[in-house]
C-alpha cells in the first residue's frame, strides 16, 4: 500500500506543483472543475498509452524526446498568457505523469489481478488518495501564491524553487536519453556517460523530498512575509469594518498554513515509513544454535517444533560457515514435520519468514504453500535429506547438514586448531586452509598446509585416535 502511494507521488506530485505555480502567476485561471477533469483525462490517457505501446528502445526513445521537448516548451511558454495553451499543458503534464507511473513494473499487482481482495482494495485506495492529495497540493500552491501576491507581488523565491524542481525533472530524462542512445549504439558507451546516467537517475528518488522542501520553504515565506504582516495590520487597525476584513485575511492565511502542514505531514510520513520500514526486507528471526552429539547427529525435541510455527536453527560447520535450517509442522490437525534448509536454489540464502500463518521467501516475496514445504522445486526451501523422526525427537545427521554448506555464505569467527602444530587459530584470520571429506582444516603457515596436503590420511587418523 505504501509503495503505491509513495511512487504515485513521485510521478505526479512534482508536475502538480509546477502546474499549480504556473496557474498562480497568471492573472486568471479556469474553473477548478475544468482543470480536474482535464487532469484525470490526461492521467488515464497516459496510463493507457504506456500499456498500449510495446516496450522497445525506439518507443522509449520517442517518449523521452517528447517529454524533454514538452518540458522545454513549457518553460519557454510561461511568459505567454494564453489560456488554451495552459490547458494544453495541464493535459500534457498529466499524460506524462500517467506514462511515468505506468512504467513501474509493480503496477501489474493492480492491473493483472483476477480477484478483489484486501490487498487490491488497499493498493487501489492508496493510488486514489495519492491522486487526490496531489490535486489538493496543486490547489494549495495556487492559493498560497495568490495570497502572497496580494502582499508581496511576484515572488523571486517561487521562481527559483519551481526552476529547481523543473531542473530535477529534466536531468533524469537527459540521463535516460543517453542510456537509450547507448543501448541503440547511436552514441558510444563511455565511463563518463554511464556515470552521468547513474547519478541523474538517482535524482528521481529524491523528488518527493524535494517537493516537501519546496512546500516547506514557500510556507515559511508565506508565514513570515504575509501571515504575520496580516496579523499585525489586523491588531493595529481601528476601523471596525477594515478590521473585520483584515481578520478575514488572517483566517484565510491560517487555513492555508494548516492545510499545508497536513499535506506535508502526510507526504513526509509516507516517505519516511517507506524508506525506514516498508521497503526493508523482512528480518529473519534469531536462529537457535545446535551442536552435534557423540554420534554426529543433531537431536531436536518434537514438542519444541510441533506448534505450526517456523522454528529456525543454525549449525556452525568446522570452517565457521553458518548452515541455517528450519522445521515446521505442515498440518494443523496432525503431526507432519518438514526439515529444510533456510535457503532456496533460486533466491539463495536470504531465508524465509513467517507472516501470520504464511511462510514467505525474503528474496522474492513468494508465499509458500506450507503443505508443499519439504518437497524440491520452485521457490521451496531446499529439503534436508535422510533426517529421521522418532517418538519424541527429530534427528538430523551431520552428513545431511553438510549437504547445505554450499547454500550459505555467512562465516562465523570460531577457534580452530592446526592439525600439524596443534596451534589455536581464528578461522577468519588465516589464509591457509584445505578441505577434505566435507571438512575444512586450517594452518598457521604454508609449510603445514603442504605437509597435510601430501599425507592427509596420516593426520586424519591421528586425530581420530585422539578423539577415541
Amino acid at each position: 500500500m505504501t509503495y503505491f502511494f509513495v511512487f504515485l507521488l513521485q510521478s505526479l506530485l512534482p508536475l502538480s506543483i509546477l502546474l499549480g505555480a504556473s496557474w498562480a502567476i497568471k492573472p486568471t485561471a479556469p474553473a477548478a472543475k475544468t482543470i480536474i477533469w482535464l487532469s484525470l483525462l490526461g492521467l488515464i490517457s497516459g496510463v493507457t498509452l504506456r500499456f498500449g505501446l510495446p516496450n522497445s528502445q525506439i518507443v522509449n526513445l520517442s517518449l523521452t524526446l517528447f517529454f524533454l521537448t514538452a518540458f522545454l516548451c513549457f518553460a519557454l511558454s510561461q511568459r505567454v498568457n494564453f489560456p488554451k495553451l495552459r490547458l494544453a499543458w495541464q493535459f500534457i503534464f498529466m499524460l506524462i505523469a500517467g506514462v511515468t507511473w505506468a512504467k513501474d513494473p509493480n503496477i501489474t499487482a493492480l492491473t493483472n489481478t483476477d480477484i478483489i481482495n484486501t490487498d487490491f482494495i488497499l493498493n487501489l485506495s492508496a493510488v486514489i488518495f495519492g491522486v487526490i492529495l496531489c490535486f489538493a497540493v496543486a490547489m494549495w500552491i495556487y492559493f498560497l501564491v495568490k495570497q502572497q501576491q496580494k502582499t508581496m507581488g511576484k515572488s523571486t523565491a517561487l521562481f527559483a524553487l519551481t526552476f529547481l524542481l523543473w531542473f530535477a525533472l529534466v536531468i533524469p530524462l537527459v540521463g535516460e536519453l543517453f542510456l537509450i542512445l547507448m543501448k541503440l549504439q547511436i552514441i558510444d558507451l563511455t565511463k563518463l556517460r554511464l556515470s552521468f546516467v547513474a547519478k541523474s537517475g538517482a535524482i528521481t528518488g529524491w523528488l518527493n523530498p524535494l517537493c516537501l522542501a519546496m512546500m516547506f520553504v514557500n510556507l515559511g515565506i508565506f508565514i513570515f512575509q504575509t501571515h504575520l504582516k496580516r496579523k499585525l495590520h489586523a491588531q493595529i487597525e481601528q476601523d471596525p469594518i477594515e478590521k473585520r476584513k483584515k481578520l478575514a485575511l488572517v483566517q484565510t492565511s491560517k487555513r492555508l498554513i494548516h492545510w499545508g502542514i497536513v499535506a506535508m505531514f502526510l507526504i513526509a510520513t509516507a516517505q519516511i515509513y517507506w524508506q525506514q520500514v516498508a521497503s526493508r526486507p523482512p528480518q529473519l528471526s534469531k536462529a537457535t544454535p545446535v551442536t552435534l552429539d557423540q554420534t554426529q547427529q543433531v537431536h531436536i525435541p518434537i514438542e519444541q517444533v510441533k506448534d505450526g510455527k517456523l522454528h529456525r536453527f543454525v549449525w556452525i560447520a568446522d570452517d565457521g560457515k553458518a548452515v541455517r535450517f528450519f522445521i515446521i509442522n505442515r498440518q494443523p490437525a496432525k503431526l507432519s514435520l518438514a526439515a529444510v534448509f533456510d535457503a532456496c536454489l533460486l533466491c539463495g540464502d536470504q531465508g524465509y519468514v513467517m507472516q501470520g500463518n504464511q511462510v514467505v521467501c525474503v528474496g522474492c516475496g513468494v508465499h509458500m504453500f506450507i503443505p508443499s514445504i519439504g518437497k524440491p522445486g520452485g521457490c521451496n526451501p531446499v529439503p534436508i535429506e535422510n533426517w529421521q523422526q522418532i517418538d519424541n525427537a527429530l534427528i538430523i545427521p551431520r552428513t545431511s547438514l553438510e549437504d547445505g554448506l554450499n547454500l550459505f555464505s555467512t562465516i562465523v569467527e570460531i577457534e580452530v586448531q592446526d592439525p600439524i602444530s596443534g596451534k589455536t587459530l581464528k578461522n577468519t584470520q588465516t589464509e591457509y586452509k584445505y578441505s577434505v571429506e566435507n571438512r575444512t582444516y586450517f594452518f598457521e603457515n604454508e609449510e603445514n598446509l603442504e605437509q597435510f596436503r601430501n599425507q592427509p590420511e596420516k593426520y586424519l587418523n591421528r586425530g581420530n585416535e585422539q578423539e577415541e
